[in-house]
């Protein structure tokens, strides 16, 4: 079990301390974990669980905040990782749900929010309740009359003051008996392209991570059952806790009592594709102290749907003072931060964007000795490029057939193209 939570800012402050059993660990520990990260330098990521003289530490950071576990009970290794993802990246989700992002602001100025929520998700050091949608019942969302209220009044908590019927429900992630005038329930398959390619063109890796999120306004307590039309194409599948485990080992189908509202119902990965839908050329020459640039985009497998919100960024380097790019198409800018950023949004069936322009390189050097790495982003509506595909949905134990929606996004992860 876990015996306490700390948040951490990017500088290594302490924003938030949660004492979850009655051993309380001092916040000394945090010291010597910043002390171990900064020590660590441009190493490789440091592992999510770290032996320190007296505790053992997890960690996971998102969006520059740190959240950080202890505990110095034995426990079985996989226990205490499976512990550790439920506690703190399931945290780290509802956080993100609650307060729309996650930031050091946003923790500070929700701080008895994020208190009330870690007490009701965290008992004695084990996970209790986790499903947003009860959470949010319990404990109401921030908003603009609540802050302002809680100056008048001086009543800072947002604790709901009558006991809900999800936490009396004999299913633990859904209301007791809801009711719809209208029964609907929509699936959408979401998905990210990672993809690697190398100076040369060559697709080195290509893989899709998908989610099946689902949007459940029904009545009652409905099962639902999801038939997918070529299943044998994913690979580490990870489920909500209502998907009944033994249907899909047994015939790759979900069968699953839905929670009420919005969640996500399973993700999965797609591996060795074999193509991109778009392709990006850059070409750099580089020499008496310039460095020319030229990059094309276009279609090179069209998915029979639109792509947009198309963006092609790289770091300048360190060595390069100043740039002077332009294109054809789109426009470009150059951040604070030497980010050359490059929004062509769609592809006109005219013409090619293209990019290009000169790079002026620092006194004293010829010639740029180490090259960019273009990051692409892209999004198309209406097909999914794993080839996944959703064959039926059934449902039961409803009075009358209700309307279900399909809807599918591809959009671009980690894209690279490298120079």
């Amino acid at each position: 079990m876990l015996q306490c939570i700390f948040l951490l800012s990017d500088s290594g402050e302490v924003m938030l301390e949660k004492q979850l059993t009655g051993q309380r660990v001092d916040r000394s520990i945090c010291t010597w974990f910043w002390e171990h990260t900064i020590s660590q330098g441009d190493s490789p990521k440091l592992q999510p669980v770290i032996a320190s003289p007296t505790h053992y530490l997890f960690q996971v950071l998102r969006e520059g905040i740190t959240f950080l576990a202890c505990t110095q009970v034995e426990m079985p290794p996989l226990m205490g990782i499976e512990v550790n993802i439920i506690a703190e990246c399931v945290v780290a989700d509802v956080l993100t749900d609650y307060l729309g992002s996650l930031n050091e602001d946003l923790i500070k100025d929700n701080f008895v929010i994020v208190y009330e929520l870690l007490d009701e998700m965290i008992d004695n050091g084990f996970p209790l309740t986790t499903e947003p949608n009860i959470l949010r019942e319990m404990i109401a969302p921030p908003n603009m009359v609540d802050k302002v209220l809680s100056v008048v009044t001086g009543n800072s908590s947002n604790m709901i003051d009558t006991l809900q019927g999800a936490t009396s429900s004999c299913i633990p992630w859904r209301t007791t008996d809801p009711k719809y005038a209208n029964n609907e329930v929509y699936v959408d398959l979401v998905e990210e392209m990672d993809a690697i390619i190398n100076r040369d063109g060559v697709l080195v890796k290509c893989e899709i991570y998908g989610e099946v999120q689902v949007n459940s306004q029904l009545s009652g307590v409905p099962d639902l059952t999801i038939s997918f039309a070529n299943p044998a194409i994913l690979d580490d599948v990870r489920f909500h806790p209502c998907v009944r485990f033994r249907p899909w080992e047994a015939n790759q189908v979900l069968s699953f009592v839905p929670p009420d509202g919005q969640f996500k119902l399973m993700s999965y990965r797609v591996r060795k594709l074999k193509s991109s839908p778009i392709y990006v050329k850059p070409q750099l020459t580089s020499d008496a102290g310039t460095c020319r640039v030229s990059v094309l985009v276009g279609i090179r497998n069209d998915p029979g749907k639109t792509i947009d919100s198309i963006t092609v960024q790289f770091q300048l380097p360190p060595c390069v003072l100043s740039a002077h790019l332009n294109s054809n198409y789109g426009t470009v800018n150059i951040l604070a931060n030497k980010t050359c950023s490059w929004t062509i949004r769609k592809i006109p069936k005219d013409k090619a964007p293209a990019m290009s322009g000169t790079l002026v390189l620092e006194t004293g050097l010829e010639r740029l000795h180490v090259f960019p790495t273009f990051q692409v982003g892209f999004r198309i509506m209406g097909v999914a490029l794993s080839g996944l595909q959703i064959d039926k949905l059934d449902l039961k134990n409803l009075p009358k057939p209700p309307y279900k929606g399909f809807r599918a996004l591809t959009r671009a992860g980690e894209f690279e193209v490298r120079s």
